[in-house]
């Protein structure tokens, strides 16, 4: 795996050589427009407003609209004068509580590396910051553009956690709350149906079954086989009269669903869509 840049973290007076790594990846199937009559592959072409007339790449340059139908245009010499304090540095500000940040502001985990001559630091960085339960709070800039960032301790490893600036995150003030009054009963049931359903976390559990369903689907069309009609869903009331009763039933339901698997006869053993599509590409191999 190739690091998205190589630089350093910088706390105080400490300096840590790293790498930064990418640490989640997005799995999507990708679709191409096509004309119906012969599936020739759609292209865009980047056109004028003004005459509709094709525009050739070196003839396009960026603007901002600072005023309706009024640009300022920037070009690459301009963005050069645009001065931040580093492109390769992670400068942590502050140590805050993990607890304390919603978790609305993070959003994309980054792995990083100790590079030569910095492995003690980063790990007195690591273990400090799993000791005191704290993150560091920083600014980086990836890909010319400025994030604000956490390190936090992730297993044996630091990672970088892109963060949304406060300006990003939405609050639910038009929202409308549920004005409803809830009794004893409703709530201790409400809490043993989450204990019969609680388990470990096994993330390799939960798996993309509508890619997979999909890419069946595309495997049976590139064999000119018939498609079966999927069985409509069965409608769900939305008015629950009985909220008690219906806990109760979701109850019996998670620990019918626990005995079946206990014993291999039920979800657990059912094999995943991905695992039937392998099995069926190799039985056609």
């Amino acid at each position: 795996m190739r690091p998205t840049w190589k630089g350093s973290i910088s706390f105080g007076l400490v300096y840590i050589p790293i790498a930064v790594y990418p640490a989640t990846r997005e799995e999507k199937i990708s679709f191409r427009q096509l004309r119906k009559t012969d599936l020739s592959p759609i292209r865009y072409k980047k056109v004028a407003e003004a005459d509709l007339k094709e525009v050739p790449a070196d003839q396009i340059v960026k603007g901002f609209e600072y005023e309706r139908g009024h640009y300022i245009v920037l070009n690459d010499e301009d963005f050069e004068k645009v001065r931040i304090e580093s492109t390769h540095s992670i400068d942590i500000t502050d140590f805050v509580d993990l607890d304390q940040v919603d978790p609305k502001f993070f959003y994309k985990p980054y792995f990083l590396e100790a590079q030569k001559g910095g492995e003690k630091a980063y790990a007195l960085l690591h273990k400090a910051l799993t000791g005191t339960g704290k993150i560091g709070i920083a600014k980086v800039v990836i890909s010319n553009r400025e994030y604000l960032a956490a390190v936090k301790p992730d297993g044996l490893f630091l990672i970088l956690e892109l963060m949304h600036f406060a300006g990003e995150v939405l609050t639910p003030e038009e929202l409308t709350r549920p004005a409803t009054t809830l009794n004893d009963k409703e709530l201790k049931m409400a809490q043993a149906l989450i204990d019969s359903m609680s388990s470990e976390w096994q993330p390799d559990k939960y798996r993309d079954e509508y890619r997979s369903a999909v890419m069946e689907l595309i495997e049976q069309k590139a064999k000119n086989k018939e498609i079966p009609a999927a069985p409509a869903a069965a409608p769900r009331s939305t008015n629950v009269v009985d909220l008690v009763k219906v806990l109760q039933e979701s109850i019996n339901r998670s620990k019918s669903v626990r005995v079946k698997k206990s014993s291999g006869t039920g979800n657990g053993a059912r094999r995943s869509t991905g695992t039937l599509v392998k099995q069926k590409r190799r039985a056609a191999a």
